[in-house]
């Protein structure tokens, strides 16, 4: 970092998201284990009353089983060590342990064996809910088993997030783009479950960006050259239909042709985009890519520092002009790497790295639930207070976005 100052604040930020990630975020995630049916309970309350019958999103499960494997992956590389571990109550093989639970319950139920692809839902016993297949939903197994292949060696893993990859280029996109939401025998349907606002969206930028995510990891951990060329494809679309230069934001909810139908900035998705993006340029290494998109990532992370922080804390989003300041919980996290992405990337930018300090001592004092069997807050309001009655886990409330904070922050500074 840049300089002594700034290393020692950061680095004070570091052993604080640390003990965060030992002592809180790992312990309860392990807490949910479900060792009769298999995967993660799918249901805490706002009032930490666990319901064990609830239904198990397949993203969830997915993105549990990420976390798992990536904290593995972080302690194999020795940015947590044996004491730390065990003076939080584990060892570094329990979290492969944990990661390998995950997979085996995503193999074993969330696969449709029938038809392909993964399911949206299942029962708490294993058994398919909803059996949607949504491109968003391949994209995050895909994501997920990426990462317990680097973690696990298992080539069962790799090869069916392969066979994921092939899936969702077969059946869920056109000449322009990616579609969104499919009957389980891959007949396209409305897509409800990723369309907000009061609009329904033929695609949308939420999807195209967790395709990206999910192919940046499996192209970093077994390198393809067509996974290289939808990257390549990806950026050029995000560039090119889903950057708005003007407003320098991405737009978020479209038609067919990749025609906005709302005016929405979605705040937590840019300064998330902006890092992710950074990131598949930088595993993809094509100089081209990196001249076509450091512009955007960088414009975007500027605009979310000038419309949207206020000095310690990232609102939601502004919807028709109206702003939602909710805080969100997973919005403050990407902020944090967001802002600090920045700063690695332009260190002539401190006030990234003092934007990414405020908005962890935001979070360290508002966002994480300091009840006893709790983890973080789905959402707080501007001043910090929480919202009740938003559960602690369910179907998208996850240890992917304060998870993955951690351990970036961890490989970072």
């Amino acid at each position: 970092m840049a300089n002594a100052e700034g290393v020692q604040t950061l680095a004070a930020m570091k052993d604080e998201i640390k003990h965060e990630l030992l002592f809180d975020i790992i312990p309860f995630w392990r807490k949910l284990r479900d060792d009769e049916y298999g995967g993660y309970y799918g249901w805490l309350a706002y009032d930490l009353e666990l319901d064990k019958k609830a239904q198990k999103g397949c993203i969830l499960n997915s993105r549990i089983t990420w976390f798992f494997a990536n904290a593995y992956t972080a302690y194999r590389n020795g940015f947590l060590t044996d004491a730390e571990c065990e003076a939080a109550g584990f060892t570094g093989s329990d979290l492969l342990a944990e990661a390998r639970h995950g997979y085996e319950f995503l193999r074993a139920h969330c696969v449709d064996e029938e038809f392909g692809g993964i399911y949206w839902s299942l029962n708490y016993d294993g058994t398919p809910l909803d059996t949607t297949k949504h491109t968003y939903n391949q994209a995050f197994c895909i994501y997920a088993l990426a990462s317990y292949y680097e973690a696990s060696g298992d080539e069962e893993a790799l090869a069916l997030a392969r066979r994921l990859f092939h899936l969702i280029e077969e059946k869920c996109t056109d000449e322009i783009g990616y579609l969104e939401a499919f009957t389980r025998e891959f007949a396209p349907e409305s897509n409800e479950k990723l369309s907000e606002n009061g609009v329904l969206a033929d695609k949308t930028m939420n999807t195209l960006l967790h395709v990206f995510e999910a192919y940046t990891e499996l192209y970093r951990v077994a390198p393809d050259d067509e996974v290289g060329a939808r990257l390549r494809r990806i950026m050029d679309v995000f560039a090119d239909k889903v950057y708005n230069p003007a407003k320098r934001r991405q737009e978020v909810f479209f038609d067919a042709e990749y025609n906005t139908i709302l005016d929405l900035h979605s705040y937590g998705h840019d300064i998330e985009t902006a890092w992710l993006m950074d990131r598949g340029v930088e595993v993809l290494a094509d100089p081209e890519y990196e001249e076509k998109m450091s512009p955007i990532t960088q414009a975007l992370t500027a605009q979310i520092y000038e419309t949207a922080f206020d000095g310690h804390s990232l609102a939601n989003e502004c919807d028709r002009g109206v702003v939602n300041t909710h805080r969100v919980w997973w919005v403050q996290a990407e902020t944090v790497v967001g802002f600090l992405n920045g700063y690695e990337k332009t260190p002539e930018h401190t006030e990234y790295k003092e934007a990414a300090i405020a908005q962890w001592e935001f979070i360290k004092e508002y966002v994480i639930d300091a009840r006893p069997g709790s983890e973080w807050y789905w959402e707080v309001n501007e001043d910090g207070s929480p919202i009740p009655d938003r559960p602690i886990v369910e179907p998208w409330k996850c240890p992917y976005h304060n998870g993955r904070m951690c351990i970036e922050v961890l490989k970072r500074i």
